[in-house]
């Protein structure tokens, strides 16, 4: 473990899933008790997308923009709102020059797949068609997240592909929750890491599906053909117990012909980039808002 981040782990909280109510409001108070961003050189707005349901985006426009990414907040899909992910969003606004669009979208268990699903895709449809108004190159928008996130990024390009719907010019995979069958050794062996555990992984699956079985759009590594998709980077923990889901699917992106940046980030646990004191979080913040502008201008 990176001694940096191994002090600040007896502080963590637990992640206790069975009491949702209790979860969201320490989830909430630990993002509002952290340093606020500096979002002096950024434009944030608050708008809603419609859709059926209306979807809450909040959109951080850096000065020149030339591409967006449509940046989808973790909660193992429970947990999650524009204003926990704000310590996100702002600085990879900054430092990618992209124009950052994050989602409000709905939560589980009280609304499951594919509702999140929808939501993202409804704002991915609406970027593309409001490029201008953002200012923006419709065909330069990107998806990515984090955790949960990371599923609905990779869950929304495969839609995308399948349905022909806005091109996607790239995805950004940080740490994603992939697959429902839990079987690498990564899922097995990490029971007790601190954040996620293989329990709050089967929680977390619970809420989201309830009875009904995962299909590619739920767990993208169930996907049989990966042919097509946009180039991606794909960020892995080494203390996590998504991390072998997360090479595994990268190499099968590799395998199909798809551009692919993997990187395992040694010593670093699910969500440490968080705690952004830690050296090891500040570059892997860098590389996600340097790989993000490659990306979008090239």
């Amino acid at each position: 473990m990176d001694p940096e981040l191994e002090a600040f782990i007896p502080l963590l909280p637990r992640t206790d899933l069975t009491d949702l109510v209790a979860y969201r409001k320490i989830y909430a108070d630990l993002a509002t008790s952290r340093p606020a961003p500096d979002t002096s050189g950024l434009e944030i707005e608050d708008r809603t997308v419609p859709a059926d349901p209306d979807v809450p985006v909040r959109i951080y426009r850096p000065h020149q923009s030339q591409g967006a990414v449509i940046w989808l907040h973790g909660g193992g899909w429970v947990v999650g709102s524009l204003n926990t992910e704000h310590l996100w969003a702002a600085p990879i606004a900054d430092t990618s020059g992209a124009v950052v669009i994050t989602v409000d979208f709905r939560l589980s268990p009280e609304h499951r797949f594919p509702a999140a699903l929808d939501d993202v895709y409804a704002v991915l449809k609406w970027t593309h068609d409001h490029a201008a108004e953002l200012g923006i190159d419709p065909d330069r928008i990107a998806v990515g997240g984090h955790s949960a996130g990371a599923n609905l990024a990779a869950a929304v390009a495969l839609r995308a592909r399948d349905e022909q719907g806005p091109p996607i010019r790239f995805q950004l995979l940080n740490e994603a929750i992939l697959d429902d069958a839990s079987h690498t050794w990564s899922a097995r062996n990490f029971t007790d890491t601190p954040w996620n555990t293989r329990a709050v992984r089967a929680a977390a699956w619970g809420h989201y599906l309830g009875d009904r079985p995962a299909t590619p759009y739920a767990a993208p590594a169930r996907a049989d053909d990966l042919s097509g998709l946009p180039p991606a980077y794909v960020a892995t923990a080494e203390f996590d117990p998504n991390r072998d889901e997360g090479i595994d699917y990268a190499l099968r992106l590799l395998q199909a012909g798809v551009s692919v940046e993997l990187r395992q980030w040694p010593g670093t646990f699910h969500g440490s980039l968080a705690i952004q004191s830690a050296d090891v979080s500040q570059r892997q913040l860098a590389a996600l808002g340097a790989t993000l502008r490659r990306a979008l201008t090239k």
